[in-house]
Protein backbone atom coordinates (compact mmCIF):
# COMPACT_ATOMS: atom_id res chain seq x y z
CA UNK A 1 0.00 0.00 0.00
CA UNK A 2 2.76 2.27 -0.61
CA UNK A 3 1.71 6.25 -1.19
CA UNK A 4 -1.63 5.19 0.69
CA UNK A 5 -1.67 8.29 3.46
CA UNK A 6 -4.12 7.02 5.20
CA UNK A 7 -2.38 3.11 5.12
CA UNK A 8 1.01 5.26 6.62
CA UNK A 9 -0.66 6.88 9.15
CA UNK A 10 -2.76 3.41 10.45
CA UNK A 11 0.71 1.71 10.72
CA UNK A 12 2.50 4.48 12.69
CA UNK A 13 -0.12 4.28 14.98
CA UNK A 14 -0.16 0.77 15.23
CA UNK A 15 2.98 1.03 15.54
CA UNK A 16 3.09 3.45 18.47
CA UNK A 17 -0.05 1.45 20.13
CA UNK A 18 2.34 -1.30 20.04
CA UNK A 19 5.15 0.26 21.81
CA UNK A 20 2.45 1.56 24.31
CA UNK A 21 1.36 -2.05 24.94
CA UNK A 22 4.84 -3.13 25.63
CA UNK A 23 5.45 -0.09 28.24
CA UNK A 24 2.02 -0.74 29.67
CA UNK A 25 3.26 -5.05 30.52
CA UNK A 26 6.48 -4.09 32.04
CA UNK A 27 4.95 -1.04 33.92
CA UNK A 28 2.36 -3.20 35.35
CA UNK A 29 5.15 -6.61 35.62
CA UNK A 30 7.63 -3.92 37.83
CA UNK A 31 4.57 -3.03 39.57
CA UNK A 32 6.21 -3.87 42.95
CA UNK A 33 9.60 -3.39 42.09
CA UNK A 34 11.08 -0.83 44.60
CA UNK A 35 12.44 2.51 42.91
CA UNK A 36 10.62 1.93 39.26
CA UNK A 37 9.98 4.71 37.62
CA UNK A 38 6.88 4.91 35.20
CA UNK A 39 6.77 5.12 30.99
CA UNK A 40 4.75 6.12 28.95
CA UNK A 41 4.97 6.28 25.21
CA UNK A 42 3.96 9.38 23.35
CA UNK A 43 3.41 9.44 19.58
CA UNK A 44 -0.11 10.85 19.25
CA UNK A 45 1.02 14.89 18.91
CA UNK A 46 3.66 14.25 16.15
CA UNK A 47 0.80 11.72 14.12
CA UNK A 48 -1.56 14.93 14.34
CA UNK A 49 0.94 17.54 13.16
CA UNK A 50 2.07 15.24 9.69
CA UNK A 51 -1.85 14.55 9.75
CA UNK A 52 -2.63 18.73 9.76
CA UNK A 53 0.34 19.69 8.11
CA UNK A 54 -1.32 20.04 4.92
CA UNK A 55 -3.51 22.74 6.10
CA UNK A 56 -0.61 24.54 7.48
CA UNK A 57 1.91 27.22 5.49
CA UNK A 58 4.78 24.93 4.73
CA UNK A 59 8.00 26.31 6.12
CA UNK A 60 10.65 25.20 3.88
CA UNK A 61 14.74 24.23 5.50
CA UNK A 62 17.01 25.72 3.13
CA UNK A 63 20.27 25.89 5.35
CA UNK A 64 21.10 23.50 8.27
CA UNK A 65 20.97 25.85 10.85
CA UNK A 66 17.33 26.53 10.34
CA UNK A 67 14.51 24.61 12.69
CA UNK A 68 12.27 22.55 11.11
CA UNK A 69 8.71 23.15 11.35
CA UNK A 70 8.00 19.54 12.40
CA UNK A 71 7.78 15.86 11.22
CA UNK A 72 6.55 16.35 6.95
CA UNK A 73 6.13 12.37 6.78
CA UNK A 74 4.64 9.94 8.31
CA UNK A 75 8.12 7.86 8.22
CA UNK A 76 9.39 10.69 10.41
CA UNK A 77 7.20 10.13 13.74
CA UNK A 78 8.82 7.82 15.74
CA UNK A 79 6.77 6.52 19.04
CA UNK A 80 9.14 8.35 22.00
CA UNK A 81 9.43 5.91 25.32
CA UNK A 82 9.58 8.70 28.42
CA UNK A 83 10.41 7.59 32.16
CA UNK A 84 8.13 9.86 34.83
CA UNK A 85 10.43 9.86 37.71
CA UNK A 86 8.59 13.07 39.18
CA UNK A 87 5.58 11.27 40.42
CA UNK A 88 5.36 9.16 43.56
CA UNK A 89 2.69 6.37 44.11
CA UNK A 90 4.43 4.18 46.78
CA UNK A 91 7.20 5.27 49.71
CA UNK A 92 9.63 2.79 48.45
CA UNK A 93 9.63 4.89 45.40
CA UNK A 94 7.93 2.78 42.91
CA UNK A 95 5.47 5.01 41.14
CA UNK A 96 3.37 2.57 38.97
CA UNK A 97 -0.49 3.01 40.19
CA UNK A 98 -2.01 -0.13 39.17
CA UNK A 99 -5.32 0.89 38.30
CA UNK A 100 -4.00 3.55 36.00
CA UNK A 101 -1.63 1.25 33.89
CA UNK A 102 -4.97 -1.40 33.40
CA UNK A 103 -6.97 2.21 32.41
CA UNK A 104 -3.93 3.00 30.12
CA UNK A 105 -4.37 -0.98 29.08
CA UNK A 106 -7.71 -0.64 28.14
CA UNK A 107 -7.54 2.73 26.01
CA UNK A 108 -4.82 1.11 24.09
CA UNK A 109 -6.78 -1.76 23.39
CA UNK A 110 -10.26 -0.30 21.99
CA UNK A 111 -7.38 2.48 19.94
CA UNK A 112 -5.64 -0.97 18.70
CA UNK A 113 -9.23 -2.69 17.84
CA UNK A 114 -10.53 1.13 16.05
CA UNK A 115 -6.95 0.69 13.96
CA UNK A 116 -7.37 -3.05 12.96
CA UNK A 117 -11.07 -2.49 12.15
CA UNK A 118 -9.83 0.34 9.74
CA UNK A 119 -6.95 -1.81 8.17
CA UNK A 120 -9.87 -4.80 7.55
CA UNK A 121 -12.02 -2.24 5.75
CA UNK A 122 -9.46 -0.75 3.90
CA UNK A 123 -8.16 -3.70 2.19
CA UNK A 124 -11.66 -5.00 1.70
CA UNK A 125 -11.75 -1.83 0.07
CA UNK A 126 -8.85 -3.02 -2.02
CA UNK A 127 -10.05 -6.26 -2.89
CA UNK A 128 -12.89 -5.07 -4.37
CA UNK A 129 -10.99 -2.80 -6.58
CA UNK A 130 -8.48 -5.19 -7.43
CA UNK A 131 -11.29 -8.11 -7.96
CA UNK A 132 -14.02 -5.56 -9.90
CA UNK A 133 -17.00 -6.67 -8.03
Amino acid sequence: MVGDFNWNVMEKNLEGLSKRFESTARNIANATSPGYARRNVSFEDQLRDVISAPRRLPLSVTDEGHIPSGPRRVASVHPEEIRIYDEKFRLDGNNIDPEREMSVLSQTRMAHNAMTRFAAKKTALYRLVIGGR
